[in-house]
């Protein structure tokens, strides 16, 4: 599945897309569009905090949560030399601190792809009251899909979110997704959890020599209605406590067809505080492309356990590389229900102890670690079982 722009989105696609669900148009944008921020007696800041334990209410929730949720909406600047902005971006976010600082997706507030990717010229934030005022960009996260915005909170209402966990989460959970679909603000939709720790496509592409696309793991499913618009708000619980950010859907005509995806809290926390600090965020990188092994892989493969990630390449002068892992000698491949396997390389069966039994279990670990630090990685070699030291580089892109 791959992730395509909002823009292209809207034209409508034939085959299955993963697609951002942010809405991105290419409307001309009017001098009237950005407004006038309208005057309020005074600044507040209401904490929101969570609902009781008790029954699923959706009037509850949004009653609470609703006016801590905004609009964004982002001017790009065209390649005319005046420099006036000539697309619009509209997307959701929600309010985390009483100083006016807001979380969204990164491709809320960016255009473009690779290295034509582009920040937008003005960004400006529309309340639940109706006032609308520029936000500056704090930073941006193109590895989680996350960005940071700030508005000047003088004169303002803001109601921060109680920003959850997304550890412990069970499928079937009722949710609510708050957000701006197509424009049309503070709107609220309702499922549930459909699947966790699903792997979905960030915006940082690292090249061909550092395998490609980087993903974003954990990633919540929904069936609760997430359309364009609504990326950056919030999935919150039945305790009204967000526990992921909307950010894509997966479409076949266009639309939402019920299968969402939601950053993480837990990314998204870790990702907001690095923003907040140093205005990027760093992410570990061992430079490894795997995949994952099941117990009839492991028979067909002769590997001597049926868990684990099976190194198919490491890429050159990354710290894999450095500490010796190996992707086998040749390019003798086995075809497996359908699947072309490279044979020969290490099995890695943990890292600093914890083993590694699910398809993103390896990724996770090392995105967890921060650049410069050593890990432990537990490989099976030619049936013997060994330990690797590796020192976490930094992600490329």
């Amino acid at each position: 599945m791959s992730i395509a722009r909002p823009t292209v989105l809207a034209t409508g696609l034939t085959a299955a897309t993963l697609a951002l669900a942010g809405c991105g148009g290419d409307d001309d944008a009017g001098d009237g569009l950005a407004g006038g921020p309208v005057s309020t007696a005074t600044t507040r800041v209401e904490v929101i905090s969570q609902l009781s334990e008790g029954r699923f209410d959706p009037s509850a929730i949004y009653a609470r949560e609703a006016p801590g949720v905004v609009t964004v909406i982002s001017l790009f600047a065209g390649d005319r030399g005046d420099r006036l902005p000539t697309g619009e971006g509209l997307g959701s976010g929600f309010v985390i601190s009483g100083d006016g600082r807001i979380a969204t997706n990164a491709h809320v507030v960016t255009n473009g792809e690779g290295s034509a990717l582009r920040r937008a010229e003005s960004v400006y934030v529309q309340f639940a009251d109706g006032n609308q005022v520029p936000a500056e960009i704090v930073g941006t996260d193109f590895n989680s899909d996350v960005a940071l915005i700030k508005v000047d909170p003088a004169d303002l209402t803001l109601r921060p979110l109680p920003l959850g966990t997304s550890r412990g989460l069970t499928v079937g959970a009722p949710v609510a997704a708050i957000g701006s679909p197509f424009g049309e603000p503070q709107s609220l939709s309702v499922g549930v959890i459909s699947g966790t720790n699903r792997t979905i496509d960030s915006l940082n592409s690292g090249g061909a020599a550092s395998g490609g696309n980087f993903a974003i793991g954990g990633a919540i499913q929904t069936d609760a209605a997430i359309n364009h618009g609504n990326s950056g708000g919030p999935l919150v619980d039945a305790q009204g406590r967000v526990i992921g950010i909307n950010a894509q859907i997966q479409t076949t005509g266009g639309g939402g067809e019920g299968v969402g995806f939601a950053i993480p809290a837990d990314t998204v926390r870790r990702s907001l505080d690095q923003l907040a600090e140093q205005g990027h965020v760093d992410y570990a990188w061992i430079g490894v492309s795997t995949v994952p092994v099941f117990p009839q892989l492991a028979r067909r493969l002769d590997l001597p356990t049926a868990e684990g990630a099976l190194v198919q390449s490491v890429s050159d002068d990354a710290p894999a590389a450095i500490a010796g892992l190996s992707d086998g000698d040749g390019d003798e491949q086995v075809l497996f229900q359908g699947t072309r396997y490279r044979v020969g390389g290490d099995l890695i069966t943990a890292v600093d102890g914890r083993a590694i039994t699910k398809a993103n279990d390896l990724a996770t670990a090392i995105a967890e670690r921060s650049p410069g630090e050593s890990v432990t990685l537990d490989v099976w070699r030619d049936g013997e079982q060994r330990t690797v030291q590796v020192t976490l580089g930094t992600r490329p892109g």
